[in-house]
């Protein structure tokens, strides 16, 4: 029989943070369920722990799947995010339909240093089409390590045209230096809380832009 290997699974508790308010619009508490997505080595769980726990971390287990908690205040209004970080590594690659039916937000992650992780991303969102059969999942495509401008292989240009492509924003992320992590989990609470209103729906994921 053949044996079925699956990552190791943390779980984590974040502080409560809050978030500067942008709009006035009142939301109840909620409680959402986000699944980081990309390649290995693109900094999903950088990115995630710099925004739990604010720190940095240099070094990662490509096979570790952590779970984190994390109470957030988004637009005057608090929220709890249920984060998955997801096992990068092509061998759990099968386990991404559970992770999707599951979630209720997604982040693409892709290098900004790292082409192909930028092609890698293209099916991860046509598999998220498939299994939630829905265009318009609260969905955000983030290109990390900004702080390596020089290196850069995927240009800002390539990033904002693939999100006008699926019709969701976009954002250039540095774990390293907290540029826009924030902000990223801030605006994935904002697509989450509209998708959930239905008079508001067709106005989730438009073919916005942020830089």
């Amino acid at each position: 029989m053949r044996k079925t290997t699956h990552p190791l699974r943390r779980k984590r508790e974040g502080r409560a943070s809050s978030q500067p308010s942008l709009r006035a619009d009142c939301f109840e508490n909620r409680e959402y369920k986000v699944v980081v997505l990309g390649s290995g080595g693109v900094g999903k769980s950088a990115l995630t722990v710099q925004f739990v726990t604010g720190t940095f971390i240099e070094k990662y287990d490509p096979t570790i799947e952590d779970f984190y908690r994390k109470e957030i205040e988004v637009d005057s209004s608090p929220s709890v995010l249920e984060i998955l970080d997801t096992a990068g590594t092509e061998q759990f690659a099968s386990m991404r339909d559970l992770y999707i039916k599951n979630g209720q937000g997604f982040i693409l992650v892709y290098s900004l240093v790292n082409q192909q992780s930028f092609q890698d991303i293209k099916p991860m969102r046509d598999q998220i089409v498939r299994v939630k059969r829905y265009e318009k999942v609260p969905l955000i495509l983030v290109g990390n390590k900004v702080d390596l401008e020089s290196e850069r292989e995927v240009s800002g240009a390539d990033g904002r045209a693939l999100a006008q492509e699926w019709g969701c924003p976009f954002m250039e992320t540095s774990a390293k230096s907290k540029t826009m992590v924030d902000e990223l989990f801030a605006e994935i609470v904002r697509q989450m809380n509209y998708a959930s209103l239905p008079e508001k729906q067709d106005q989730c994921c438009t073919t916005c832009a942020i830089q």
